[in-house]
């Protein structure tokens, strides 16, 4: 096949671009055929015509020459007395017979096999697509998430196996080295606009290769070791992830929650307006409830800014929204209505009100989370192996471990053990010594997540899900698991929506952000039909990105 039709069929052109390369394939040659019978139709009855000296209808040239090139007779018509005209059905039956020869091969036989040679032939047409390199994680997941973005991708898989299992599930995977320039040009590189390498200590050596063909690529690097992360920025990559210290850190933030001081409790402030997060807890009364139906709805001083609901940052938050066991709401408002509303949320076990919290397992994740504590925060560290900041050494399935660690007086336990049934039994012990604690969980398996609350957990995060959705969002540029402190809440001026009501200005701005509510004669107003004056103080909450976007709008 010549070399610009292989490039058409391997997606480099943008006919049926929806098709995959086999798709494409096939139908080309479809048409192709189609094409040809009708030409050799219309050749046939100007020659009978004109050499023959016989007069009959297309149809009967058609019929006759299908008759000729399947081999399964030649009509009515035969002999012919024309020296061309045998030439020409004698063209035809050779024609006939390589067709059915090519027939078989693209269309009969791949029928029967029990996966095509190639896999690429699966893909459809890319560009300005994502190239992931290996994935060592739940690839499903990923590639759900990558789906449900509609984010364009080729998976290359070194599991022949497993690379023939995605494929089969309808995945856009190949089999192939991602060391390999030539598999990084069946993956359409030089159209694609991202790279994602995730092949551990071979990150490096894909890095380079893929921007060695395309160096124009946007390159993200998952890694298990955050110290690697100056090296493979050194070679190219341009974001570095570690998802276990990212969920780590994400742990230690939250046991903060539960804290005496502002520090502990995170809050961004500004004069007498917080921003706090609030755990929504299996036993809440906010649990299985629509946001709309919640205490949060009309409750004068307090206004809901965001939400994390199933991993995902609501911001706004729909007010049709139910929420989950595992939430966590970003609310705005006065510390007593904040108070208020945490020590409502969790449900049947007040949070306790001093700082001493309890690490599990002293990994990438667990480090993470120690780090993340707040200075004011006594934190008692557990493992099975001596090291540095390890307080308590033993088996954390072992209950005398916890009570040593003084699992009795303290407000939080985060686990952070590399193995899920270690980690469930951990929760397990944990909530039989005492249920007068927060427990904080990370898990592997995103289907372990309902089996960690079943066993008393109040807060987990699934790293094959945050994984995923990490990866998801930094493609897109957004954040998936965005600290508090990346949230913004500003005091403007509320003149240019004096007269219209609260809720009537907030509906006026394009910026996806929450207009807390009105700061008026020292008090904070929040119910959305309570009318803007031209000297209140208005106060709005939002990512730096949406708070810019409002003051380029009204300030």
């Amino acid at each position: 096949m010549p070399t610009n039709w292989s490039k058409w069929f391997e997606g480099g052109d943008t006919l049926f671009p929806w098709l995959t390369r086999r798709q494409r394939l096939v139908t080309v040659y479809v048409i192709s055929l189609v094409v040809l019978i009708l030409l050799y139709s219309v050749l046939y009855n100007y020659g009978m015509r004109t050499l023959e000296g016989h007069d009959h209808s297309l149809f009967r040239s058609l019929q006759t020459v299908v008759e000729t090139m399947t081999t399964t007779g030649y009509g009515a018509d035969a002999p012919w007395s024309s020296p061309l005209m045998n030439v020409f059905v004698v063209f035809m039956q050779l024609t006939g017979i390589g067709i059915g020869f090519a027939t078989l091969r693209v269309l009969i036989i791949p029928l029967f096999e029990r996966a095509p040679l190639d896999l690429s032939d699966r893909l459809t047409a890319k560009d300005d697509h994502v190239i992931v390199c290996e994935y060592r994680r739940d690839t499903g997941v990923l590639l759900d998430e990558l789906e449900r973005l509609d984010v364009g991708y080729v998976l290359i898989e070194s599991d022949a196996e497993e690379a023939k299992r995605l494929s089969d599930d309808g995945y856009q995977v190949i089999h192939g080295d991602s060391e390999d320039g030539a598999e990084l040009e069946r993956a359409m590189i030089r159209d694609a606009s991202s790279l994602v390498a995730d092949a551990g200590d071979h990150n490096a050596s894909v890095v380079l290769t893929a921007l060695r063909h395309n160096d124009d690529l946007g390159v993200v690097a998952f890694t298990d070791a955050p110290d690697h992360e100056a090296a493979l920025r050194e070679v190219g990559a341009d974001a570095v992830l570690s998802p276990d210290a990212l969920i780590g850190r994400r742990l230690g933030q939250k046991t903060a929650a539960w804290a005496d001081t502002p520090e502990a409790t995170g809050d961004a402030t500004v004069g007498d307006v917080r921003i706090r997060e609030v755990l929504v807890r299996r036993n809440s009364p906010l649990a299985g409830v629509a946001i709309e139906d919640t205490v949060l709805a009309g409750r004068t001083g307090l206004s809901l800014v965001g939400a994390w609901i199933d991993g995902d940052l609501r911001l706004p938050a729909d007010p049709s929204e139910v929420v989950t066991p595992n939430s966590v709401l970003i609310v705005a408002g006065t510390e007593a209505a904040i108070d208020d509303v945490q020590e409502f949320a969790a449900g049947l076990r007040p949070p306790r009100r001093h700082a001493d919290v309890l690490v599990a397992g002293m990994g990438v994740g667990g480090r993470a989370a120690y780090d993340a504590l707040p200075e004011k925060v006594t934190a008692t560290t557990i493992d099975r192996e001596e090291g540095r900041h390890v307080d308590v050494v033993g088996d954390v399935r072992d209950p005398e471990t916890l009570e040593l660690a003084g699992i009795e007086d303290a407000s939080a336990l985060v686990v952070t053990v590399g193995d899920d049934s270690t980690a469930m039994l951990a929760v397990a012990i944990a909530r039989t010594l005492t249920d007068d604690i927060e427990i904080l969980v990370r898990v592997d398996g995103t289907e372990k997540s309902p089996t960690a609350f079943d066993a008393g957990a109040d807060y987990v995060l699934s790293t094959q899900r945050v994984s995923a959705r990490l990866l998801a969002r930094e493609i897109r540029g957004e954040d998936v698991l965005t600290p508090l402190e990346q949230l913004r809440i500003v005091r403007t001026a509320a003149g240019a929506f004096a007269g219209r009501t609260l809720a009537e200005a907030s509906a006026e701005t394009s910026a996806e952000c929450v207009f807390v509510g009105v700061e008026r004669d020292g008090a904070l107003v929040t119910d959305g039909d309570a009318t803007i004056a031209d000297r209140d103080r208005l106060v709005v909450a939002g990512t730096d990105a949406t708070i810019r976007e409002f003051e380029r709008q009204f300030t």
